[in-house]
C-alpha cells in the first residue's frame, strides 16, 4: 500500500477537486477559479491518480482526474490534459508508482512555475505531506 505522512496531521484542509482548477479554458489561456485563487497558499487534499512515471521512485508526480495510459512526459504539452496537478514531494521522500486511486495532502501553489532541474513548467502545484491510497 502507498502512503507516507509527514506531521501535520491534525492540521485543517479543505478538498479540493478538479473542477474548482479553473473558471474557463479558451485560445487565450487558462483562468484560475475564484475558489483556487482563494486557497492559494493553504493545506488541500485532493483525490485523482497518478500520470504513468518516468521512474520508480519519484520525487513528484502528475495527478490527473482520469487515469491516463501513457506518461504525460512522454508526448506534448499539447497533449496533456488542462487540468493536472504537479506534486512534490518533501525533500528525502518518495512516492512509488500505483494505479490505484490516491488521495495528496500538502499546501497548495499556483500560478506558472518551472523546475529549474527537468524544465517541467506548472500551473498548480501541491507540494505534499501527505499521499495515501484511496480505498
Amino acid at each position: 500500500m502507498l502512503g507516507f505522512w509527514l506531521g501535520g496531521g491534525g492540521l485543517a484542509q479543505v478538498t479540493l477537486d478538479f473542477a474548482d482548477l479553473y473558471s474557463q479554458v479558451t485560445v487565450r489561456g487558462i483562468e484560475f477559479s475564484p475558489r483556487l485563487k482563494a486557497l492559494n497558499g493553504q493545506r488541500v487534499s485532493m483525490t485523482g491518480w497518478m500520470a504513468p512515471p518516468l521512474k520508480p521512485k519519484l520525487d513528484f508526480f502528475v495527478l490527473t482526474k482520469v487515469p491516463l495510459a501513457t506518461c504525460p512526459f512522454c508526448s506534448t504539452a499539447a497533449d496533456w490534459p488542462p487540468d493536472i496537478v504537479l506534486v512534490i514531494m518533501p525533500k528525502g521522500q518518495e512516492a512509488k508508482p500505483t494505479t490505484r486511486c490516491i488521495r495528496v495532502t500538502g499546501r497548495l501553489d499556483i500560478g506558472v512555475k518551472e523546475d529549474s532541474q527537468t524544465g517541467f513548467v506548472s500551473l498548480v502545484r501541491i507540494y505534499a505531506d501527505r499521499v495515501e491510497e484511496v480505498p
